[in-house]
């Protein structure tokens, strides 16, 4: 276990800021409504891998679940069909316990970023729209690797991997921590199957921000 404050924060945004899971497979589930024996097998990929890019779960689940070609025209209207469901409910979701109180004490004495999964200019857009893009060093989304975005934030903030913190609630935000030697903290709803089980290199476990926030407290 870790015993120090990290010196840098990174969040991934949905499931650990913004309370938007539920919202968005049921927005994956309406994406797919004209395939409704698939429904349900989607939309548990879709929360199994929370962390990956939608153009990227579009592609999938054609390729494993439906087992049919994606041509570019089907997923840009899968994209926009998506969007136009999540994007305004975005705008007024509820934050996680906890996230506002914990983003506005530790902003002034440890530099925060966001790497999601979103893609990155819709992500700025529902930042700024909810008033938190001023916590925030820079704000990173898709398409880019959140690996890749993460070695970017180390490399720019000169900053060691073992003293930045990655805090996620997918196997994908794990996987990108372990890629990249970043410590990383595990958000499970209470509610929620832990999908962290018996996973290496998992500091800790918190149901939401307020527990997050005791836990940095102690260190």
């Amino acid at each position: 276990m870790q015993n120090r404050l990290p010196r840098i924060l990174i969040f991934d945004f949905d499931g650990v800021i913004a309370d938007s899971i539920p919202l968005k497979a049921e927005a994956f589930r309406e994406t797919f409504s004209f395939v409704p024996e698939h429904q349900d097998e989607i939309v548990r990929y879709h929360l199994d891998n929370g962390g990956m890019s939608r153009y990227v779960k579009f592609k999938n689940i054609y390729r494993d679940i439906l087992h049919q070609p994606l041509t570019r025209k089907q997923e840009e209207v899968l994209a926009t069909r998506y969007q136009e469901q999540i994007l305004q409910a975005m705008y007024t979701i509820p934050l996680i316990p906890g996230a506002e109180a914990l983003l506005g004490r530790y902003a002034a004495v440890i530099p925060l970023y966001v790497v999601s999964a979103t893609p990155e200019e819709e992500m700025h857009t529902i930042a700024e729209r909810r008033g938190l893009a001023g916590y925030f060093i820079r704000i990173y989304g898709s398409p880019r690797s959140k690996a890749d975005c993460i070695r970017e934030i180390l490399s720019e903030a000169g900053v060691h991997p073992e003293d930045a913190l990655f805090v996620g609630d997918a196997p994908q935000d794990w996987q990108a921590a372990q890629e990249t030697g970043v410590r990383f903290i595990a958000r499970v709803a209470e509610d929620d199957i832990n999908r962290f089980e018996d996973l290496p290199g998992v500091e800790t476990i918190v149901s939401d921000l307020h527990e997050l926030g005791d836990y940095l407290v102690s260190r």
